[in-house]
């Protein structure tokens, strides 16, 4: 339920029986409360570009970052390539086949947390293991920084671990 918080409910059997036929019909549909707050705070279109805007001041420095690490110790392997989002929240990583698991690991005991490989993929699924979704727009941008400069050199990593 939108906007609810956590609950337990303890009871007999029968009350239980009771509450799960009574709130087993429900409707999905819109919490009109947080549209209402939506509409009172955006406004129009002006504000939701200033907002967006704003978005844009915040996101941009980051999204540079990570794009900077990624070009100085990734540019130079053709293997690997990265989207350059002109909007969005996420960069996609894409690694040579097989790599994509094992630089997330590599990079979690550099302290790095990421989304699972293929997160951005239907059921997570990516068949190559090859695709790593980047968010940067959570930590500061110096931690930025280190995170991509940390999953670029994990991949690197895996690819000098690959038999030649």
């Amino acid at each position: 339920m939108a906007g609810s918080g956590l609950a337990a409910l303890a009871s007999s059997v029968a009350n239980i029986a009771w509450w799960q036929r009574n709130t087993s019909v429900r409707s999905i549909g819109p919490d009109k409360i947080n549209q209402l707050r939506h509409v009172r705070f955006l406004k129009d279109r002006a504000h939701v570009e200033a907002l967006m805007e704003r978005h844009r001041h915040l996101l941009k420095p980051k999204f540079d970052a990570v794009l900077a690490q990624f070009d100085r110790y990734l540019g130079a392997i053709e293997e690997v390539s990265w989207t350059r989002p002109l909007g969005g929240y996420f960069i996609d990583l894409v690694t040579p086949p097989g790599c994509a698991k094992r630089t997330i690991a590599l990079a979690k005991e550099l302290g790095i947390t990421l989304t699972a490989a293929g997160a951005a993929f239907p059921y997570g699924r990516d068949a190559e293991d090859r695709h790593i979704r980047i968010a940067p727009s959570f930590p500061s941008l110096e931690e930025i920084s280190q995170a991509a400069q940390g999953i670029a050199l994990a991949l690197r990593t895996v690819l000098e671990e690959r038999p030649r």
